[in-house]
């Protein structure tokens, strides 16, 4: 068991909680990492009191049901990044097509792809 107030605690986790909403928002995923390991200290130090009432995590609650959405969104964002990125070097290698049979035939792009600079 911690020797903090419970109240101390709780308002240290708000405030973890805004510093990582900030962050969310403004995409600033790098100092998502260090913020989560001060939320899980400050979460299983909470867990640890044993008298502590419903009511004074109402707002916490709130809070981190709000940045878990934001979290679900950046997720998304990432993994749709990642997928996109994934169809442009396929793209790269080659082009697949069908003919009329239905056969897929595979054109390959070899050599470098540079463009044209015309005035």
């Amino acid at each position: 068991m911690t020797n903090l107030n419970p109240q101390a605690l709780i308002d240290d986790l708000d405030s973890i909680l805004d510093q990582e909403r900030q962050a969310l928002v403004k995409g600033d995923l790098t100092i998502l990492g260090g913020l989560m390991t001060k939320k899980e200290t400050l979460i299983n130090d909470l867990n640890a009191i044993t008298d502590l009432e419903r009511e004074m995590l109402t707002q916490v609650h709130n809070k981190v049901s709000r940045n878990q959405v934001l979290l679900d969104s950046a997720m998304q964002g990432i993994r749709a990044v990642s997928a996109r990125m994934a169809e442009l070097r396929r793209v790269r290698k080659g082009l697949d097509v069908y003919d009329q049979s239905g056969r897929k035939t595979r054109f390959s792009t070899r050599g470098s792809i540079s463009l044209e600079k015309r005035a």
